[in-house]
């Protein structure tokens, strides 16, 4: 038998996973749905923007540079990425990573907007983790986030950018040799790691997957009574 619990939220569950899965309850009351303190954006400009399409067939890789046009809005600075997610396919996973190039980085901020481009889900830079270098990946900044659009929607938004704030931050990182040693079982030297600072610049990855089996469903953003109640089935 299944046991219900309701609560009062935006209109996506958005769900951001640190390497591994959380109760439900404990992940939707960590997670950022408090929009009010991401940068207000206005609506012309949002609808002026071209959003690329993101699908699941292949990752999406974003190179940022100084040639790229800026969002004229307070509190984001420099580039920004622009992308519409199909919102009919079910739970949207969404892995977004920031690489490390010569010791730089784009600290990567997302605000999700629904199908008529108001902001549903604020993603700080502080929910992109520095993730050490693999075989396949390279130094980043990485977040998973989990989307369950409300149904009845076509399509919803998501928006990568940076801030002063960002800019006047670093990530250390690991250095190779550390990494090397951990990795075959040496003694780790005694070494200073090096430090990357956040730039206006960088490449951006998105991985887009999709499950129609979630067993979150989100009621519509905001009702004639006030914002509308979640339900999460265990």
């Amino acid at each position: 038998m299944k046991t219900y619990k309701t609560f009062t939220a935006l209109c996506l569950s958005a769900i951001l996973l640190a390497g591994h899965s959380l109760p439900a309850r404990a992940a939707i009351n960590l997670m950022p749905q408090d929009v009010s303190a991401a940068p207000a954006i206005p609506l012309t400009s949002l609808q002026s923007m071209h959003w690329q399409p993101l699908d699941t067939a292949r990752p999406q890789v974003t190179t940022l540079t100084a040639g790229h046009s800026p969002l004229n809005a307070a509190g984001i600075t420099g580039p920004v990425a622009a992308y519409s997610l199909p919102a009919t396919l079910g739970e949207l996973t969404i892995t977004l990573s920031s690489e490390v190039e010569q010791n730089q980085v784009f600290a990567p901020n997302v605000l999700i907007l629904d199908e008529n481009l108001r902001p549903a889900a604020w993603f700080p830079s502080r929910w992109f983790s520095y993730q050490q270098p693999g075989v396949m990946a390279a130094d980043r900044l990485e977040g998973v986030m989990k989307l369950t659009p409300v149904p009845g929607q076509q399509k919803i938004y998501l928006l990568v950018f940076t801030t002063e704030t960002d800019l006047a931050q670093t990530t250390t990182l690991l250095d190779p040799a550390k990494a090397y040693a951990k990795g075959t079982g040496h003694a780790v030297p005694d070494i200073p790691d090096p430090v990357a600072r956040h730039t206006t610049s960088g490449t951006v990855k998105i991985k887009l997957s999709t499950r129609s089996d979630s067993s979150i469903l989100v009621g519509p953003l905001f009702g004639s009574s006030g914002p509308a109640p979640v339900t999460v089935g265990n």
